[in-house]
């Protein structure tokens, strides 16, 4: 079973969404209703996959205890850095296996998981989770939860077991209730219908002239954004039903003005995992140890490790690598025309300069699009 994909989760899901209404609508904590189903349909999922189910128990057994470790002294940076490197170590295993067409240590869902628990482990050590605050039973809710597990959104540990202990009044969960019935409908149109139908039509080629080319890259664009958007519809309307107010992860990303605007925009809640993990963590390390004085520089600097980080994380390939660094690229040269172009400061609010701006955002957004697709490198093959 695939999630959010085989009609046999759909019938799962409604059943699970019906017993969350009548526990939710009669004043009870979904807590342990929600974890229990979340360890079912993760049963389901590796159910024909026992080797990806042993990956996913050896993980959540290496996390588990890289977080007890640092417990012990969050302020030892030893701890910390074992602690860290323990935790990614699967993903990474994974990732270079990967290059040689194995698929050691893998499992559906790996690269956000392991997203969740590094986080847990940075905010431990940086004293925004106690010991004690996040007990086994909230930790594994908050990795295994079904709707965010396999591509996300990306939740936040500390605002996710404040929704997970919280008890709505029959009123209050009435309304997230209808709320995620709506996002479930909407994702599934998007997903089910309309990335389907954009598919059909999509058919990368080495030949063909620029037009069927630009075509191409657009129709993968939509696409992509259409099939992701209605993945992570569908991921919030199932965490509403369940109690848990998940994070949106697209907000009109086509709209955009330029690059910066864009990723505030597409795949939220990714953009700033790695915005407060990578892009300020590095920003701080440079200046504390005062590599560079300008400001500008450590931001530029950290737009490109930022986005490489990013592109190593999809996978380690040249299609993959190289969305990181263009994208790291197009966003520190709009950051340094932000800060030091005079002509940008005098006209941006001007009505020809903004749509001049998002008529050359999308263009750039569509050509990495086509990098990430693998697009380019069929053409220059």
């Amino acid at each position: 079973m695939t999630l959010f994909a085989d009609s046999s989760f759909f019938v799962l899901l409604a059943v699970a969404v019906a017993g969350a209404a009548a526990i939710g609508l009669s004043g009870h904590t979904l807590r342990h209703y929600g974890l229990a189903v979340s360890v079912g349909f993760l049963a389901c999922v590796f159910f024909k996959t026992p080797a990806q189910l042993a990956a996913l128990l050896a993980f959540v057994a290496v996390a588990r205890a890289a977080v007890l470790f640092l417990a012990r002294d969050p302020k030892d940076k030893r701890r910390y850095l074992v602690a860290v490197a323990s935790t990614l170590a699967p993903l990474v295993v994974y990732k270079v296996s990967a290059v040689f067409d194995q698929s050691i240590w893998g499992f559906v869902g790996i690269s956000y998981v392991t997203f969740k628990a590094a986080q847990v482990v940075i905010e431990v050590h940086d004293g925004l989770i106690a010991r004690d605050e996040l007990g086994l039973e909230d930790w594994l809710y908050f990795l295994l939860f079904f709707p965010q597990f396999s591509s996300g959104p990306i939740d936040r540990s500390r605002r996710f077991a404040a929704d997970a202990h919280a008890t709505p009044s029959c009123d209050e969960y009435a309304g997230m209730l209808a709320r995620g019935i709506l996002l479930l409908l909407a994702g599934a149109v998007y997903k089910v219908v309309v990335a389907t139908w954009i598919h059909r039509f999509y058919a990368p080629s080495a030949m063909g002239d620029a037009l069927q080319q630009l075509q191409t890259a657009l129709l993968y664009g939509l696409y992509l954004f259409c099939d992701f958007q209605g993945y992570s519809l569908m991921a919030m309307g199932a965490s509403y039903c369940l109690g848990i107010r998940c994070p949106r992860n697209f907000r009109a990303p086509f709209a955009a003005v330029d690059i910066i605007d864009f990723w505030n925009r597409w795949h939220i809640t990714l953009s700033t995992w790695f915005r407060d993990f990578v892009f300020m963590r590095f920003t701080r390390w440079v200046m504390h140890r005062k590599l560079l004085h300008d400001r500008l520089q450590v931001a530029m600097c950290a737009f490109m490790v930022d986005m490489l980080v990013m592109g190593f994380w999809h996978g380690i390939a040249w299609c993959y690598i190289g969305y990181g660094i263009y994208h790291g690229v197009l966003l520190a040269v709009t950051q340094a025309m932000q800060k030091r172009w005079g002509f940008y400061k005098k006209h941006r609010r001007d009505c020809w300069f903004r749509a001049c701006s998002w008529a050359v955002t999308q263009a750039l957004v569509f050509l990495g699009f086509a990098i990430f697709s693998g697009q380019v490198g069929m053409l220059l093959g």
